[in-house]
């Protein structure tokens, strides 16, 4: 039987899993009798990871809640559940709220990232389903985004096939609304979420910015800038697919736009900019192309006219680096995606190194490795 012969040092400091059938998890009760607990098979990741993001498409009535955890499997121990996130879709009935930092020996959740002080390769999650409409939840994709923030990675070759590629996608500003020098993120959803509605003809897609600020809204960290819940948005949206990963380079991000999918990401707005000497300060913007020497097109919703602008190369990889390379990928179920060459979103090509490696794994594990390369 053929297998992965990619070294996890090829997985370039990044893996991501993806998980669309849960029928290995194990079902029980919570701490009450409304409540369905449903615990994953252990997780084998590619590499020694430090950082996890999960990400989380649901169908979900208002009527109920979901919470995921996670926790990382050491050889010589076990830690406890980490809880990353409450989530319900109109934060009424339920809060829609991190968890808090929960800070041990072992790491701590800083808003919607897991960080550990010791590197781990094994995890588990769990999802806990709540309310008067749990059974009425349907779990539609759980994803983790695994990342070891300490290594150093090659630079890749550019994919020419991106520059001089413009794709066109409507162009929003956060200061068009109340509160918007803090909307970046549900503003940069909006104009992704928008340049689908008009490629599908679907009209439900195409929502304004204030009604995603209620969608996405974090009680506890007081705002919109929770990626999990931005993408736990779109992908409650019927044949919508949305997560959180990161790249290793600026070559994967061309992938995508020469695939015709634009990408959100999270940056340092200073550094873009070219004021390095500056405070750190998050953002998150649209890339929407490359011009034909390289450099970066952007759609960036910080600034009340003149969205669409264009950055030195150079300033992308600097400002992108502060988040260790983050993304909002948003596309339609289904859409044919970049060849995946280092496992480091969801595809088909992992898809099927996963199936046949788990059919070899150890009882109880599931072992997630990257797709061989194709190019």
């Amino acid at each position: 039987m053929k297998t992965n012969a990619l070294a996890s040092t090829e997985s370039r400091a990044n893996s991501f899993v993806a998980l669309k059938d849960f029928s290995s998890f194990a079902r029980g009760v919570g701490t009450n009798a409304e409540e369905i607990v449903m615990t994953s098979p252990i997780i084998r990741a590619e590499l020694e990871w430090n950082e996890l993001i999960a990400s989380w498409n649901v169908d979900a009535p208002s009527e109920a809640y979901l919470k995921f955890e996670v926790r990382p499997l050491y050889p010589e121990a076990t830690s406890k559940f980490y809880s990353l996130a409450q989530w319900s879709s109109d934060g009424k009935t339920f809060s829609r709220e991190n968890l808090g930092p929960q800070r041990d020996g072992a790491g701590h959740v800083s808003t919607d990232t897991l960080i550990l002080k010791q590197p781990c390769r094994r995890f588990q999650a769990r999802i806990t389903i709540g309310g008067k409409g749990r059974k009425k939840c349907r779990v539609k994709f759980l994803g983790f985004s695994l990342s070891d923030t300490t290594a150093t990675v090659a630079v890749l070759p550019p994919n020419r096939k991106a520059w001089g590629k413009t794709l066109d996608v409507p162009e929003r500003s956060q200061m068009a609304y109340p509160n918007g020098k803090v909307l970046c993120s549900p503003t940069t959803v909006s104009m992704m979420m928008t340049y689908w509605s008009k490629k599908l003809g679907r009209r439900e897609l195409d929502h304004d910015v204030p009604e995603i600020v209620d969608a996405v809204y974090d009680l506890r960290w007081d705002g919109t800038g929770n990626w999990p819940f931005n993408m736990a948005y779109v992908g409650s949206f019927p044949g919508m697919r949305a997560y959180v990963s990161r790249f290793s380079d600026v070559s994967e991000l061309e992938d995508w736009i020469a695939s015709g999918i634009p990408v959100g990401l999270s940056l340092c707005y200073n550094r873009l900019r070219g004021r390095d000497n500056s405070p750190p300060s998050g953002h998150l913007i649209v890339c929407v192309g490359f011009t034909p020497e390289g450099d970066v097109i952007v759609n960036d919703p910080g600034t009340s006219k003149g969205v669409r602008k264009t950055f030195p190369r150079k300033n992308l990889i600097n400002a992108w680096a502060y988040s260790h390379n983050a993304v909002y990928l948003i596309y339609p179920e289904g859409r044919k995606v970049p060849i995946d060459r280092f496992g480091h979103w969801d595809s088909k090509t992992a898809a099927k190194f996963f199936l046949l490696e788990k059919t070899n794994s150890r009882a109880g594990e599931i072992p997630v490795h990257s797709p061989k390369s194709e190019l």
